[in-house]
């Protein structure tokens, strides 16, 4: 497809320095840089870098696509460039930022309502990695256009968009480009990453400048086939002890091993039994509290020091980590009805599927990051252009079409392509179960090289692990939802530095 018109927003000058052994062009434009942020007193470790790319609207006028970019704090020259995208579709990749491995640990304000302490994350995936949020696609975060027909989108122009944001992206900061490149999210990213990186290796191919120095991609818990997907969850809740053996084995004998597209009325009658078996959890991590409706005053403040809550104590200890914002106990992401993966045509927003069924998100609680980056000062401080409404998670503005099908054929490509490729999997994530992406990654039919075994981190297992001679990686994270690093951080930093340096998990 030929190559949409791209425009530059922001200019700088440029001037080369010497750095780290080679002659490096120092470009990152000064109007971009951040200086300070509402809430946190300490120093940056590193640059920080936000802003728009502008990239041509179809039709016209053109889509305004935000970032906010991270230099990393060990060798920004050296290290690997990582492009990070949350999922949705229509997610802003600022949860990743604010919730999972960006450079700050979020604290809750006081009172209740008021805007969040910062403090540094040890934890964050910069400490290694030079990474870049990215909202998109137009319309989600603070991407947008003047144009809301460019909010009717897809896989296609989703992947074409953002691999023009690329390019645009590496003549604004020049100095990155021979910097190793990766693409990495997770959910429903399971589809904007393939799809991307298959752009981004076209683009390599056919010689388009800059030519971006790709090494590969990684996704977690990664929406990818909508029949291993829709497979997965009746294996993942017998193997969880959710659902008992007898109703286990009604399963196998009456669908016969097809869950996604039940065969006959017998199937249908007991995969409703055990969607009512699970109906009451946490879909994206089994293991935390899931509250349906709080029933009196104390758990609507949550007082954890009262004896008449009906809030279970052992509901309120969960979350509790090492990070002054405990784990958040409701969690907004893509989570599709049970047995119902993506398949072809228009997926539905969250806020219209809430609207539609006349009630709240369940297990949703995103008031921090809300609250944070819709006052005006931090808005100011990160270059967000005042035409732009309130942040939202996610968007309500899109109309999104699923049409990229199984994202099998493109792993198989990319991979033959010498790109490599880690899938990891929260195994505690019931909304796209670890059963789901090892069955896919084994179908590939790879010879193992990396046979079965445990990982470490901190001197304890951490999950388990599978490697494949094409560079594919399959990992899964012990006791993690679906939000990989937010359950996990010290262990999500261990896999993803040992992997873009290319050690052994």
């Amino acid at each position: 497809m030929e190559r949409l018109l791209v425009v530059l927003k922001v200019s700088s000058l440029c001037c080369l320095l010497l750095g780290y052994g080679r002659i490096m062009v120092e470009a990152a434009p000064e109007v971009s840089l951040i200086t300070s942020l509402r809430g946190f007193n300490d120093t940056f470790p590193s640059k920080h870098y936000s802003g728009y790319v502008t990239i041509n609207g179809n039709p016209a006028p053109p889509k305004n696509l935000f970032y906010y970019f991270v230099v990393s704090e060990r060798n920004p020259s050296m290290d690997p460039i990582v492009l990070w995208l949350n999922g949705g579709p229509g997610c802003s990749s600022f949860d990743g930022f604010v919730y999972e491995h960006g450079p700050f640990n979020f604290e809750a304000g006081k009172p209740t309502g008021s805007l969040p302490k910062l403090h540094l994350n040890p934890y964050s995936w910069s400490k290694v990695s030079n990474i870049i949020y990215l909202d998109s696609p137009a319309g989600v975060g603070f991407s947008y256009s003047k144009n809301t027909t460019n909010y009717v989108t897809g896989d296609f122009q989703t992947a074409i968009d953002t691999h023009n944001f690329l390019l645009e992206w590496f003549n604004i900061y020049p100095e990155f480009v021979s910097n190793p490149f990766y693409i990495a999210g997770e959910s429903y990213a399971g589809i904007y990453v393939p799809t991307l990186a298959a752009q981004v290796a076209k683009g390599i191919k056919d010689g388009v400048n800059p030519i971006i120095n790709f090494k590969g991609y990684m996704i977690g818990n990664a929406a990818t086939d909508y029949k291993y997907d829709g497979n997965s969850l009746v294996p993942f809740a017998h193997g969880m002890a959710l659902i008992s053996d007898d109703i286990y084995e009604e399963a196998v004998t009456a669908c016969k091993g097809n869950y996604y597209d039940s065969p006959n009325n017998n199937c249908n009658i007991v995969l409703n039994k055990i969607d009512q078996e699970v109906s009451g959890l946490n879909r994206y991590d089994i293991l935390e509290p899931c509250y349906h409706r709080p029933t009196t005053k104390e758990d609507i403040n949550e007082n954890k020091n009262t004896n008449t809550s009906t809030i279970p104590l052992s509901f309120k200890q969960l979350g509790v980590t090492e990070r002054p914002l405990a784990v958040r106990k409701r969690i907004y992401g893509r989570a599709w009805p049970f047995r119902a993966p993506v398949r072809a045509g228009i997926i539905p927003m969250w806020p219209e599927l809430m609207k539609q069924a006349g009630r709240g998100v369940l297990c949703v609680d995103d008031t921090i990051a809300t609250a944070w980056l819709n006052d005006d000062a931090v808005r100011k401080a990160i270059h967000v252009n005042q035409e732009v409404g309130a942040w939202n998670l996610c968007s309500a503005a899109l109309t999104y079409y699923s049409e990229a099908g199984s994202m099998i054929p493109y792993h198989k490509n990319l991979t033959a392509q010498g790109y490599r490729a880690l899938i990891y999997s929260g195994d505690h994530d019931m909304c796209v179960p670890y059963t789901g992406s090892q069955a896919w990654t084994r179908s590939l039919g790879y010879k193992i090289v990396d046979k079965w075994r445990p990982w470490m981190s901190n001197q304890q297992v951490a999950g388990y692990t599978q490697g494949y001679d094409t560079g594919l990686t399959f990992l899964t994270i012990k006791g993690a939802g679906h939000t990989v690093p937010e359950y996990k951080p010290r262990e999500s930093l261990d896999f993803y530095s040992r992997w873009l340096e290319g050690k052994q998990i």
